[in-house]
């Protein structure tokens, strides 16, 4: 189960209450909305952070195959600097 820091999980209980206040006919209290905050992290929050690693890992293997981009050396150089040299003396 995902685990909320004491003082987000307060902040989000304020949200859910303020929510209620000025989007439903109903108010709700701060134990509900403790409650319904908890059955959304239980039931929802896994599918959230579950997509949230695919984009992660999509985002890895994207910069991954870049690497290759970022730090390749052209090989067998060596002769190519006399050949560009060798080129403007004839």
């Amino acid at each position: 189960m995902i685990e909320l820091p004491k003082d987000v999980r307060d902040q989000a209980v304020a949200s859910i209450e303020r929510y209620f206040r000025e989007n439903m006919d109903e108010k709700i209290g701060n134990i509900a909305a403790g409650g319904l905050l908890g059955f959304f992290v239980e039931e929802i929050g896994p599918a959230i952070y579950n997509r949230a690693v695919r984009d992660v890992q999509e985002r890895l293997r994207l910069r991954v195959e870049e690497v290759d981009l970022e730090v390749n050396e052209d090989e067998f150089t060596y002769w190519k600097k006399f050949e560009n040299k060798a080129g403007r003396r004839r």
